[in-house]
Formats: structure tokens, C-alpha cells, sequence
């Protein structure tokens, strides 16, 4: 608020960065903390938990050291500032194991606390590394109080500050963020000493969407903040050589751990007792938006960059409700907050689910003006290759056939 203007976001908006900005971004497993899952003995282990944060902290700040940017002012803008971006994955695979539904008032709270845990312990470490290798350069620049400055934090006028006034980085950072002001009401004493030293970097946390290390790195965790996208679903993926997508299955890591631990014959949407999966075990499409934004708004407030978040809605979802998600994300303090609604008339997506793909008609003209139609999950034999017709559809529609 104090030494930089937002010029724009990545892509998936977890990042919102100054000209020149970047920021190097790490997730920690959420699912690795959990002692025996699917009973009623789980637990978090909050202790490792916050001991991986501290070392992956110390990782995330030597990364800084070799950031390999292109550009000297790139380079110039993370050595001032020191930012990093860290954030985590598998929480909706992590609360199915510890038996919480997504989106219920439990596993917001649950939410809440693992991402204070992280901000804490990270600040923590800030003020360890500060000491042992010195702050951020910005914290020891002084900077000049102005009329604006005063306008936007009331708070530094009674406690006597004056435009003109000469003030530490350390001090608008620790003492006038109000983020870090709300780290001050359950950390006093660590703020208080932050404001002293300086810390070793601006920024901490930002929660990715993590879709490609989620799935090969962490058995198909869910990504980022997310719930699972389904239990069972399919994949889309460029294989070198094809012409079109290829269709994979992908189970979710909770199904598979449940498999392995309680049932292996458990299967999503059986309903009779031997195959029948606990009502926890809930995917993204059976989470109102409401429930998107609140576990969203739990994580915001302590992360202090922005979370990268998808809300998937029906196809046939009304405007009014649409509009309604954005205008209550903005209520709840949110930063960022995305929307997705199937629509196979204008792309199928990465991810997509078995009965989508059976409910969709994809029609085919040919040369002769013969109009074929097919299921989006059928299988065609074109051009000495079989593709999936949703595939194939969206590989001619969209210009790539034959050029992946």
C-alpha cells in the first residue's frame, strides 16, 4: 500500500504485482499432515505443519537469491522487495480425510486456521531470516509521509506522523499493513518485533491453482483451495504425435486412499452399502457458490498476495445468481473469485466429467453435407487416428487439429 501500484494479475489472479513484479511461487501438501484418515482418531499435525512452513520458507528465500529473471528491472524489483508466494494444495482432498465436507461451517474454520498457521510461521521465519541475513532492502528505505498516506491509515496521524515526515519501510510495513495488523492480534509480540528489525521479505502466501503438481506430484491431491473437481473424471491431454486431445482417467487421491485404507470397492455416485462412498466425499459441482466464496474468504484473510479460486456453476445457471456470486466475493473481502460454467458449444475444458460428455451431441458435417452426430464420450475413427468426438470436435472448431 505503501511502495508499490498494482499494474496487473497473472493469469489464474493469485498474484497482483507492480510493473516489473514477479514472484516465486510454492505449495505446500496439505494431505501429508494427516494421521489416521477416514477414522475417529484423524487429526491435522499442526506442529509438522508448521515446521515444513518455516524450512519451506527458508527454500522459497534462497530461491530469490537465483531467480534466474530475464530483465535487470525484474531483477532489481525482487532483491528490493523479496516477495515470494507461498501457498498450498490438497485442502479438499485433506478435509474428505479428515472426515469434514467442503464448504460446511467446519471446514471453513478448518481452512481458516491452516492458512493462520502458515502466515504465522512464516512470519516467524521472516523475522529469523532478518536477523541471521538482514531484511529486505526496502524495509531500512526511508519514505515520506504524505497527505495520502495519512488519509488512507488515520492511525499513523495520532500517533503523531506529519506529511513530510520521514518514515521506515520496516514501520508501514510491520505496524501500518492491515494485513500485517491483523497477524498483530494473534502474533503481537512477533509484529511488534518485525517492526524493530525489519522483515526479510514484503510478501509471504499466495495460494496457486497448482492443477499440474497436484496431479503428478501428489497422486491427484485436489489443486490449490479447491475441492476434488470430481471423484472420477477425465483428463485431456496433449500427447506428442496426436491430432487431438487424448481422454484419460483420473481418480481423485481421496478416492484412492479410501480404496486402500476402508473399501476398495468404493465407486462415486454407487448406491448401494458395499460401494457406497460417506457423504463427505464431496466434489466441486456438489458446492454452492456461496460455499465457494466462504472458504475462500476464510484462507483471504490471511494470505497477503491473493488465492486463485474457481466456483463451478450449472450450464443452465441463472444471470441474477451469477451476478450474485461476484457482488458477495466483494462483500467477503475477496480479491479475486472466478466462475466456471460447462459449455460445450464453446470449449469442453481440460477437466470433464464422464456424464457431461455423455449429454452432449456433437454434430459433424461432411464434405458431401451428410450431418453426423455422436455422444461427446463416443469414439471416431478419423484421419487413421481414434479421438473421442468431444475431442475431435473441439480440435477442428478451434484450428489445432493436427498442429499439437
Amino acid at each position: 500500500w505503501w511502495c508499490e501500484n498494482i499494474r496487473a494479475t497473472n493469469p489464474c489472479a493469485e498474484q497482483s504485482l507492480p510493473p516489473y513484479g514477479s514472484c516465486l511461487l510454492g505449495s505446500v501438501n496439505l494431505t501429508r499432515f494427516v494421521k489416521h484418515p477416514f477414522t475417529d482418531f484423524a487429526e491435522f499435525d499442526w506442529n509438522e505443519y508448521r515446521e515444513v512452513v518455516k524450512v519451506f520458507t527458508r527454500l522459497l528465500d534462497n530461491v530469490v537469491e537465483i531467480n534466474g529473471l530475464p530483465l535487470e528491472k525484474q531483477r532489481e524489483e525482487i532483491l528490493r522487495k523479496r516477495r515470494h508466494g507461498m501457498g498450498f494444495l490438497g485442502l479438499g482432498s485433506t478435509l474428505a480425510l479428515l472426515r469434514m465436507k467442503y464448504g460446511s461451517p467446519e471446514s471453513v474454520q478448518f481452512t481458516e486456521d491452516v492458512s493462520r498457521e502458515m502466515a504465522v510461521a512464516g512470519w516467524e521465519a521472516a523475522l529469523e531470516l532478518a536477523r541471521e541475513k538482514g531484511p529486505a532492502p526496502i524495509m531500512n528505505e526511508e519514505f515520506t509521509v504524505t497527505k495520502e498516506m495519512l488519509r488512507k491509515r488515520p492511525e499513523m496521524a495520532r500517533d503523531g506522523w506529519k506529511p513530510g515526515a520521514k518514515i521506515a519501510g520496516r514501520l508501514l510495513h510491520a505496524k501500518y499493513s492491515r494485513y500485517m495488523q491483523r497477524v498483530a492480534q494473534v502474533a503481537p509480540q512477533l509484529v511488534h518485533e518485525l517492526a524493530e528489525t525489519g522483515a526479510r521479505f514484503t510478501h509471504h502466501s499466495s495460494i496457486a491453482p497448482t492443477g499440474t503438481i497436484s496431479l503428478s506430484l501428489a497422486n491427484n491431491a485436489s489443486n490449490g483451495i479447491e475441492p476434488s473437481f470430481a471423484h472420477h473424471y477425465f483428463r485431456n491431454v496433449i500427447r506428442e504425435g496426436k491430432k487431438s486431445k487424448e481422454k484419460i482417467d483420473v481418480y481423485s487421491f481421496e478416492l484412492l486412499a479410501y480404496r486402500e485404507l476402508v473399501n476398495p470397492n468404493a465407486k462415486p455416485g454407487a448406491t448401494n452399502d458395499a460401494e457406497r462412498l460417506p457423504d463427505y466425499f464431496i466434489a466441486s459441482d456438489g458446492i454452492t457458490p456461496k460455499e465457494h466464496v466462504e472458504v475462500q474468504a476464510a484462507a483471504q484473510k490471511w494470505v497477503d498476495s491473493s488465492i486463485s479460486k474457481t466456483a463451478n456453476v450449472p450450464t443452465d445457471f441463472p444471470y441474477e445468481k451469477f451476478k450474485d456470486i461476484y457482488l458477495y466475493a466483494y462483500e467477503q473481502g475477496l480479491k479475486g473469485c472466478t466462475t466456471f460454467r460447462f459449455n460445450p458449444e464453446a470449449f469442453q475444458g481440460v477437466l470433464v466429467k464422464e456424464q457431461d460428455l455423455k449429454n452432449t451431441i456433437y454434430k459433424f458435417t461432411l464434405d458431401d453435407g451428410t450431418v453426423l452426430e455422436a455422444r461427446g464420450d463416443e469414439e471416431i475413427d478419423y484421419d487413421g487416428e481414434i479421438h473421442t468426438a468431444a475431442n475431435l470436435f473441439d480440435a477442428i472448431k478451434d484450428g489445432y487439429y493436427g498442429r499439437l
